[in-house]
């Protein structure tokens, strides 16, 4: 024990800096220096990159005279359709009340439905022409990545927009990535609208989705370079630990203890949180219903499984989970796992009251998905179902609108709803039918009567010769 007034000295002054030693600080006083500002928590932000869609203008007009398929399994002969404001006015009757000073079109001998809609385009991300300078749909560097975002890779001016609008009705498309990939990253619902960015396009308060794909594609691209998946059963453990890494990430990003961002991890938190759609690439009958099981397993719900060319021996499943399918109307075996279907497959689906969507894949299909559509309707009529056009209409336009989650502003003709409109010059399940008129938020984006009305990208207008540079 250290006694005196000199040993007691010396104690406060080892008490001191052990003191200093404790905190890390110096002799000055507390509050000299301001204190590191604490990290903020990450949040979840749905829109990151905002749409700056605004509508093109219209007019108020109004097409009198026709065949309404309303989207929604409705049918009006001799119907009126009232387009004003950007919005479906009214929908009724030849007795329907036309505006003074309204536009009016007579729709005698016509058709018209609700614009198409695409829930399986890669315009844009594999655009036209089709070189490997465009091939930007497939970021195949890893089995898993959510990280990217296909709205990055789409062109504004391919030339497959214009088509699809003029050719085939389509008014919205969603982009996906390409299926190389278990996750193959975000996709964007658009707007068939020329726009110099990409955001000018973008559906407004659609929500995003995440591309997953099953089967072949991710086990031939990764197991062909000696990596895991090289199997089904390698496919499902790679989702399943990643699943397994999304939800704690997304307990730490709701305690509020992440700070530091993992984009990847954000997207999976999204889908877990129910703020973005799953959209699934998927063959084969089991491997949706293992998918169906893998959901439950980590708390998502797929949306939609795309190609689906074994959804009709499993429609009932598919029905009592809500979830829809997107399939071509004959385009199968051309791999074993798209080999085991049937051409009834699509009437099959929607027979067992499950949601049924005719889907392209494709930059030449979407032009004419309302043929595709008719294929598969008189498969089902020559297998014996009844089914009507106007309730066929629903696999191009409400039900994909539903599976986007964009059903509540469009996909239908409901009053208050965008006006993305189609007028047929005959029945728009005929081979010799084409689009006359298509209105995108009640704007005439295209007029087969009107050649300066159908939109070409600056891309199509070529460069100009030497000759021709003043």
């Amino acid at each position: 024990m250290i006694r005196g007034v000199k040993g007691s000295l010396l104690a406060a002054v080892s008490l001191a800096f052990a003191g200093c030693a404790a905190t890390g600080s110096d002799a000055k006083s507390a509050g000299d220096e301001p204190a590191a500002p604490a990290a903020k928590p990450v949040k979840f932000d749905k829109d990151p990159y905002p749409s700056t869609y605004k509508p093109y203008p219209g007019r108020p007009t109004a097409v009198r005279g026709v065949t309404i398929f309303d989207g929604e399994g409705g049918r009006i002969d001799n119907g009126t359709v009232l387009l004003a404001g950007g919005k479906v006015e009214a929908v009724g009757g030849s007795d329907t009340p036309i505006p003074e000073g309204a536009d009016i079109v007579d729709g005698t001998g016509k058709f018209v439905t609700p614009g198409v809609i695409d829930i399986h385009s890669h315009l844009g991300d594999y655009p036209s022409p089709s070189v490997d300078a465009h091939s930007d749909g497939n970021e195949a560097t890893s089995p898993t990545t959510p990280e990217v975002w296909s709205e990055h890779s789409v062109w504004p001016q391919d030339p497959g927009f214009s088509r699809a609008l003029a050719n085939g009705g389509v008014t919205s498309l969603q982009i996906l990535p390409g299926s190389a990939n278990l996750m193959g990253g975000r996709s964007i619902t658009l707007k068939n609208v020329p726009s110099r960015t990409v955001q000018g396009m973008k559906f407004p308060g659609a929500p995003y989705g995440l591309k997953m794909a099953c089967g072949e594609n991710p086990k031939r691209v990764y197991g062909a370079k000696g990596r895991m998946p090289s199997t089904r059963m390698g496919n499902f453990a790679v989702n399943r630990a990643t699943w397994q890494k999304a939800a704690a990430y997304k307990k730490k990003m709701d305690d509020g203890k992440v700070v530091d961002r993992d984009l990847a991890m954000e997207t999976l938190a999204g889908v877990l949180a129910g703020e973005i759609l799953v959209h699934n690439h998927c063959y084969r009958a089991d491997e949706m219903a293992l998918v169906i099981d893998m959901s439950k397993e980590f708390g998502y719900k797929v949306s939609t499984f795309h190609h689906a060319v074994e959804a009709y021996k499993i429609a009932d499943i598919l029905a009592k989970e809500g979830i829809c399918s997107a399939m071509w109307a004959d385009w199968w075996g051309f791999k074993m796992e798209a080999y085991d279907s049937v051409n009834e497959n699509i009437p099959l689906v929607y027979k067992a009251g499950a949601c049924t969507i005719v889907h392209s894949d494709d930059a030449n299909q979407i032009q004419r998905l309302n043929q595709e559509a008719a294929k598969a309707l008189k498969a089902g009529r020559r297998m014996g179902m009844q089914i009507s056009d106007e309730q066929a209409w629903t696999w191009l336009s409400w039900n994909p609108a539903k599976a986007l989650g964009i059903g509540d502003k469009t996909g239908s003709l409901k009053p208050g709803k965008m006006a993305d409109v189609v007028l047929w010059n005959g029945n728009p399940f005929s081979a010799y039918t084409r689009p006359e008129k298509v209105w995108i938020d009640g704007a005439l984006m295209f007029d087969a009567m009107d050649p300066k009305r159908r939109p070409v990208s600056d891309f199509e207008l070529g460069q100009p010769g030497e000759g021709d540079v003043k």
